[in-house]
């Protein structure tokens, strides 16, 4: 299949080439403004798919409007009258064609080009009026705000914002892309507007405090919940912007003749994640909770681990070691310690279920004997 995509250089198009470039049997046929007019008429008559990216939102003057969004797609239009080829086009519109804008009003042109291929010679036509699209190589100062303001605060430069309660509608470049990919497939009908889904909206200032907060999870450890929605897709987005200098970060670390403890990650709602040392014969542990809970995995070395109930004195013991996968987990009421019965550094990955507090930790000393 042969996909021309308008606007190859865009932050849309270079999301959606990389993806069909790891699809088989899809080859692209790019077109930007470094293409010919011949370039574009060839891949116009090569293509099985039109996928119209390229358009203008930042021109220095109103006709830069109609010639990037307008004209253009009238253009395309015109090959396809000429070669009475009836390739199916996907327009990238805009969520401002139902807005009384020279943008807008230059995007709706673009609509009514194609909706007119339709009717002269039945082509299909699928026309995503996007809302803003945000996510990784997207261009601060062109594409959103939220470019923008990962740029910004990636870089430490200030924010600007003229009205915090200012509601932004987002939709993410993964979800554009697959779209686009499930209309190549024939999983829309064509003739319709389409609205991205999922559609996001969030206020100017949550926006910048959002991001401000993923900054300073380097320094506090503590992560926002960066598994799904859109906490999920402005996270990536926001290291998108980090510069390779940015990639690494430091952690504390406490020392002390056992060995050493590190904190890696903590988490508002599902804990925090560490992990420790100890060397040859070091004890570790000898303490119970009342409702905190841990899981031990061993990665390096040979563990004992002992536990004793603590009203009852029943007792339990077991062996683990780096080359077992295996995880202990400590249970309240029980009091617990690990020793290193190796000969070399044991090391330990350590979840707990809650973020350390050091006013209230649920931790109480009761060493074990058997």
């Amino acid at each position: 299949m042969n996909v021309l995509v308008t606007g190859s250089n865009g932050f849309i198009a270079k999301n959606l080439i990389q993806f069909l470039a790891e699809k088989a049997d899809v080859n692209v046929l790019p077109y930007n403004k470094e293409s010919t007019p011949q370039d574009l008429e060839q891949a116009v008559i090569n293509a099985d798919w039109i996928v119209h990216l390229a358009g203008v939102n930042r021109p220095l003057n109103d006709q830069e409007f109609i010639d990037g969004n307008t004209t253009l797609t009238q253009h395309i239009a015109d090959i396809l009258k000429s070669t009475k080829k009836t390739t199916p086009i996907i327009l990238s519109s805009s969520i401002q064609a139902e807005r009384d804008n020279v943008y807008g009003q230059s995007k709706l042109g673009g609509e009514q080009a194609l909706l007119e291929l339709n009717q002269a010679q039945a082509n299909p036509v699928y026309i995503c009026r996007l809302a803003n699209v945000f996510g990784k190589w997207s261009r601060p100062n062109y594409n959103s705000a939220v470019a923008t303001f990962c740029y910004n605060v990636a870089n430490d430069l200030p924010i600007q914002i003229n009205d915090p309660s200012a509601m932004i509608r987002l939709v993410y470049i993964d979800d554009v892309v697959e779209t686009f990919w499930n209309m190549l497939q024939g999983s829309f009908i064509p003739q319709q507007q389409f609205m991205i889904e999922p559609e996001y909206q969030i206020s100017v200032g949550d926006l910048a405090n959002t991001l401000n907060e993923f900054k300073k999870s380097r320094d506090s450890l503590i992560t926002a919940p960066v598994g799904t929605g859109l906490i999920r897709a402005l996270y990536s987005t926001y290291l998108s912007f980090l510069k390779p200098a940015q990639f690494d970060y430091s952690v504390p670390k406490y020392g002390d003749e056992r060995g050493v403890f590190v904190e890696m990650l903590k988490t508002p709602n599902a804990g925090q994640f560490s992990y420790f040392t100890a060397h040859a014969g070091i004890t570790r542990g000898g303490h119970y909770h009342h409702s905190k809970t841990e899981k031990f995995l061993v990665i390096k070395g040979k563990a004992l681990f002992k536990f004793k109930h603590i009203i009852t004195g029943e007792f339990y013991q077991l062996e683990t070691c780096g080359d077992e996968p295996r995880i202990v987990e400590t249970v309240p009421g029980w009091t617990h310690d690990i020793t290193n019965i190796g000969t070399n550094e044991m090391v330990v990955m350590l979840w707990a279920n809650e973020i350390f507090d050091r006013e209230k930790p649920d931790t109480y000393a009761m060493p074990l004997t058997n």
